[in-house]
C-alpha cells in the first residue's frame, strides 16, 4: 500500500511541475484533452497533457468490461509528430508505467489454484503507438494505438488482444 501511495504521489507532483513550467507552442492544436479509451475487453478514462512543444504525459485508468474487477493505473510519457502532411493528424510513441490490481482467476489461473480466490498487485512497464485525429471545428481528438505491457509479477503480459485502443477526448486550448 505504501508503495501505491508513493507511486501516486509521485505522479501528481510530476503532473503539477509539467503543468508549471512555461509554455512552449505544441504541436497540437490544445494543451489537455479529457475522455474514454476503449477496446472490447477493456474501458477506461484518460487524460492527456502537452507538456511544451511534442511532449506530452497521459495518464488512464481503465477495468475490464467482462468482471469489472480489476483496475489499472498508467502514467506514459509520449512524444508526438505530424503525419500526412496535415496538422491535424499526429504520430506518437512512448512507454511509462502502471500499477494494477487484479483478479487472480481472471488473470493469474496458476496463483489462483494455489491460493484461492483473492486479487494480486502488480506494477509494470508500457509501451504506446499510435495515432491522432484533432477537429478543426469542434473539440474533440480521435485517436487509435497499440499499448503493449508487460507486469514485474503474476500471468500477465499482454502483446495480445487487450493492446489496441480507441480513445475520444474533448480537448481544452
Amino acid at each position: 500500500m505504501k508503495q501505491l501511495v508513493l507511486f501516486f504521489g509521485l505522479f501528481a507532483m510530476i503532473s503539477i511541475q509539467a503543468s508549471a513550467q512555461k509554455r512552449n507552442s505544441s504541436i497540437a492544436n490544445y494543451s489537455t484533452a479529457l475522455g474514454v479509451r476503449v477496446n472490447p475487453f477493456l474501458v477506461g478514462f484518460t487524460v492527456k497533457h502537452f507538456i511544451a512543444g511534442p511532449h506530452a504525459i497521459e495518464g488512464i485508468v481503465s477495468t475490464n468490461v467482462s468482471e469489472q474487477q480489476n483496475v489499472t493505473f498508467t502514467g506514459l510519457y509520449e512524444y508526438h509528430w505530424n503525419v500526412f502532411g496535415k496538422k491535424e493528424f499526429l504520430m506518437y510513441a512512448g512507454g511509462g508505467v502502471h500499477i494494477g490490481a487484479y483478479d487472480r482467476f481472471d488473470y493469474y489461473r496458476d496463483d489462483y489454484y494455489r491460493h484461492g480466490d483473492g486479487t494480486y498487485v502488480t506494477g509494470g512497464l508500457d509501451g504506446i503507438f499510435g495515432v491522432e485525429y484533432t477537429f478543426k471545428k469542434i473539440p474533440l481528438v480521435l485517436s487509435a494505438d497499440l499499448k503493449p505491457y508487460v507486469n514485474f509479477s503474476g500471468g500477465v503480459h499482454h502483446f495480445g488482444e487487450e493492446i489496441g485502443g480507441i480513445s475520444a477526448r474533448y480537448t481544452f486550448k
